[in-house]
């Protein structure tokens, strides 16, 4: 969503790279080009002038002008006060100490509250709770049915002792929302449930009634907290909307949903600082994992480009089989060769992580390669999957016995070119090939890897330090009369040996067969 803000302020900070100080109209123009980047990205006006104003304080202070690399003060400085504008920092939710925690979703319809409930459930269930969902929406068509679907995927209990409205009786007689709200914290009390999310009823713009009936649901139940669900692709309109909530209902937190849409998205970084409440989530895809503890410095070095490795790292935790991962790391420490069972293995770990794309937009510098990851195909992994899988147990344990009429049956079995097998092998045997060497003790030709004749640049430095060879005399008469003395030199060298050999053993009592030597090794210490 944040593409265009993201690639405006890194050309941006581009232009300040290499130049060892920074005068007062480096600085204007740095500001001029940011406050132009927030104001297209649909940032709120009074945001983007508080926002200039604290960077070009910060900028033209001593602690640029001080500084060993000021174009780096600067992004610091903007990734600083981007945090700020973004609440400062995490917010989690507060839990009761006694009873049930109550927590009450309000928002306008088609914001996503209902598929939230159940992201926000399933999150909750990761962590060790028992949440129960309560549908109170009984206005929208079929809104009941769908929050006990999402109940169902989620694996969470749904209190819905009313229908609701249908798509064929769009106002159902029966069933009072306050009533419902009161009945599901009572039944979430009894049957020993932690967590209650209540799902409240939305319309297609703020009115008095929606307000009301929020009100009375707040009243009724008393939530410890209330979170209000804002589309974030709704453009500048999301200041106003927040206003006329925090009015009506008093939310304490904030959650953005549709994060991974493609609007500017802006109005959604103003939210926070326009109210002063806190994003406490993102909703960033359609499925229930899509879901996240928003942080506002990872979002800030998100927009900035600098990447995002520690929810990446998180994501990796939370997937990643550890006793697959004890496996690997036992086999890679016996030098076993690294087969296709194992490759088959890693891919299935990746997919687990989640969107292959999602995870490498998480990573620094992603924006100068975005073209590239948007074009990458996730399909991908499922054809090399089927390629894997087309294979006999010998074939992906012995890669090599795989011949041309190998190559066409396992091209027909997943479905894909005779050239698509043969590149995926190229590729596996490389990264064999790799796993080998590292195994082995280090990467050849890499500086202060171990395994590695001199590591670190040392064998270069004894080789500038050596001293010269002598160069051989073109005179026949005279180079032999050089080897003899060469000769000579060495036999004397010889006798002056002691009889001690280097570890202190002797040279008469020497055994070959005590050293763990290869087979047919040992016909070489003869000579």
């Amino acid at each position: 969503m944040f593409n265009s803000l993201s690639d405006r302020l890194t050309a941006t900070f581009k232009n300040l790279r290499g130049k060892g100080r920074l005068t007062e109209a480096d600085v204007d123009a740095t500001v001029r080009e940011i406050r132009r980047a927030l104001l297209d990205a649909d940032v709120a006006v009074p945001v983007v002038r508080e926002f200039t104003g604290r960077v070009r304080e910060r900028a033209l202070g001593a602690e640029v002008s001080g500084a060993l690399n000021p174009s780096q003060q600067i992004v610091k400085i903007v990734n600083e006060e981007l945090v700020e504008i973004l609440g400062g920092e995490t917010r989690r939710i507060r839990l009761a100490k006694n009873g049930p925690t109550i927590i009450m979703l309000a928002g306008l319809q088609g914001a996503g509250k209902t598929t939230l409930a159940g992201k926000l459930s399933k999150w909750l269930k990761a962590q060790g709770h028992s949440p129960m969902l309560v549908a109170c929406d009984l206005q929208r068509p079929n809104a009941v049915t769908q929050l006990q679907v999402v109940g169902q995927r989620a694996k969470v209990p749904v209190f819905a002792p009313h229908p609701g409205a249908t798509s064929t009786e769009l106002e159902h007689p029966a069933g009072d929302p306050v009533e419902v709200a009161r009945a599901g914290v009572e039944e979430a009390r009894q049957k020993l449930h932690d967590v209650v999310i209540v799902d409240t009823a939305g319309r297609l713009g703020v009115d008095a009634d929606m307000m009301e009936q929020a009100r009375q649901i707040r009243r009724a139940i008393v939530p410890n907290e209330v979170l209000f669900v804002l589309d974030a692709m709704i453009g500048q309109d999301a200041v106003n909307t927040a206003h006329a909530f925090d009015e009506g209902v008093n939310f304490t937190g904030i959650v953005l949903s549709k994060l991974d849409g493609d609007a500017r998205g802006g109005a959604a970084l103003s939210v926070a600082s326009v109210t002063g409440k806190p994003v406490m989530f993102a909703s960033t895809g359609e499925g229930l994992d899509d879901f996240e503890l928003f942080h506002p410095d990872r979002m800030a070095s998100r927009i900035l480009d600098m990447g995002d490795v520690l929810t990446l790292i998180e994501q990796a935790e939370k997937s990643w089989d550890k006793d697959e991962a004890a496996r690997m790391a036992k086999k890679f420490a016996d030098q076993e060769d690294f087969t296709l069972d194992d490759f088959l293995a890693q891919m299935q770990q990746i997919r687990n992580m989640g969107s292959m794309k999602k995870m490498l937009m998480m990573m620094p510098g992603a924006q100068n390669i975005r073209q590239q990851l948007e074009q990458f195909d996730e399909r991908e992994i499922d054809r090399v999957e089927a390629i894997v899988r087309s294979m006999t147990p010998h074939e992906r344990v012995a890669p090599k016995i795989i011949n041309g009429s190998r190559r066409a049956r396992i091209a027909r079995g997943s479905g894909v070119h005779v050239s698509e097998v043969n590149g995926l092998l190229e590729r596996f045997a490389q990264a064999q090939k790799m796993m080998k060497k590292m195994a082995q003790g280090g990467m050849p030709g890499m500086p202060g890897m171990p395994g590695m004749p001199g590591a670190g640049g040392g064998a270069r430095k004894n080789a500038k330090n050596a001293p010269k060879k002598k160069a051989k005399s073109g005179n026949p008469a005279k180079a032999a009369q050089e080897r003899k003395e060469a000769e000579a030199r060495r036999a004397n060298a010889a006798k002056a040996l002691p009889t001690g050999a280097a570890f202190g053993q002797q040279q008469g009592d020497f055994d070959p067969s005590q050293l763990n030597l290869p087979k047919g090794f040992d016909k070489f210490l003869g000579q």
